[in-house]
């Protein structure tokens, strides 16, 4: 019986058993090289350490085809970078060779690389548009000045993704052409069919599998066009704000499915599956965490402040009603008093703003609540 093991070396594993040490000499670990390896072992002890500290959950065992396709290189003087012209660099992979990338930013090769100021090493990732480098860079930054811009706050939705409460709109549109969404559902309905057609057990066509590639080709294209308007519109905002005040929305449980159980079936299921789709392609989380380290980097802060009723709260009045909104643009205060309107939206977020500004007074216990770590999680200054 296998208690435990390990790789040492490049070809030999050791295994502890009941009856002693076991050691087996396995063939194809001799071609891989040690660093590999290594950043493999390192990968996997890191995951069980954020598992023990309480930032992730314990990791899993990884689907060859769900998984991205990763090759680690550790030691940054092997790869010896040169830049061809100003599109294109080359660089050294270790049983590879010389290859071609596309130079996208400037990296400190030749005379402008030092001792504080080096490439570290690289991995290689793999999706469906091909093969990607990404250098490890370390370098010397000074200490971040303080930021000068104004406070904003930011309410984050469906159909309007980012309002600011200075009544400024960050829109896009989508992320495929009206060719390629039509291209996207042709090969989604071909896919579909040659899958009918199969039978039970048979193993997957060449034609089907390509059929799958050209698919997750299109869908790659589409979340690298999203990720390109995310960076640039929190570079912009990191740029021009210096406290940037957001909700702290729990997206894991506002994605969650409606369909219920059989004993009490979900009302809405379709609709709550589209809603469900529309907030996963938003990437709400993905933006804050984007925003929290550019506001680092020049200076600024992130601030997030309880949801609730951010959306129903008159921004002129602080009047509360279920029935201010009254459709997913207007927002009517019901207060006799008042009877401001105005841009849903942007009211939310100017809310948002105000909680900020009045401090932790005007927040409800339970919305204080949820900004609480869990345990043995040290806090972020400590890391």
């Amino acid at each position: 019986m296998i208690c435990g093991g390990g790789v040492i070396g490049a070809c030999t594993a050791y295994f502890l058993t009941r009856s002693g040490v076991e050691v087996t000499v396995i063939d194809f670990l001799a071609v891989l090289p040690a660093q590999a390896a290594q950043a493999v072992l390192k990968t996997y002890f890191q995951a069980w350490k954020n598992c023990w500290e309480g930032r992730a959950d314990a990791p899993t065992f990884k689907g060859r085809f769900r998984t991205v396709m990763s090759v680690d290189i550790p030691q940054g003087r092997d790869l010896n970078i040169n830049r061809v012209h100003r599109r294109w660099g080359m660089v050294n992979i270790p049983k590879v060779g010389r290859v071609c990338f596309r130079w996208t930013k400037d990296l400190p090769v030749g005379k402008r690389a030092g001792a504080e100021n080096r490439i570290t090493g690289a991995r290689l990732t793999k999706d469906s548009l091909g093969w990607h480098i990404a250098f490890r860079v370390q370098s010397l930054e000074p200490a971040p000045r303080p930021h000068t811009g104004p406070e904003v706050g930011i309410d984050v939705g469906v159909t309007v993704p980012i309002a600011l409460s200075d009544d400024a709109t960050k829109k896009h549109g989508p992320w495929l052409t009206d060719r390629e969404q039509a291209k996207l559902l042709r090969l989604e309905r071909r896919a579909a069919r040659r899958k009918k057609h199969r039978k039970p057990g048979e193993r997957t066509s060449r034609r089907l599998h390509h059929t799958y590639d050209q698919i997750a080709g299109l869908r790659a294209k589409a979340k690298r066009r999203a990720l390109d308007w995310q960076h640039k519109t929190t570079t912009d905002i990191a740029r021009t704000y210096s406290v940037v005040v957001v909700e702290a929305l729990t997206i894991t449980n506002m994605v969650k499915s409606a369909s219920g159980t059989i004993e009490e079936p979900g009302r809405n299921v379709a609709r709550k599956s589209g809603l469900n789709r529309s907030i996963s392609a938003q990437a709400w989380g993905r933006t804050v965490t984007m925003l929290t380290y550019k506001l680092a980097r020049r200076g600024g802060t992130l601030v997030k402040v309880p949801a609730p009723n951010t959306s129903r709260r008159c921004s002129a009045c602080g009047f509360v009603t279920p029935g201010s909104r009254e459709t997913q643009a207007l927002f009517v205060c019901k207060n006799p008093d008042c009877g401001w309107f105005g841009n849903a939206d942007h009211n939310a977020a100017r809310n948002v703003l105000h909680l900020y500004r009045m401090g932790p007074a005007l927040i409800p216990a339970a919305g204080r609540a949820v900004v609480r770590r869990a345990k043995r999680v040290k806090p972020a200054a400590a890391r």
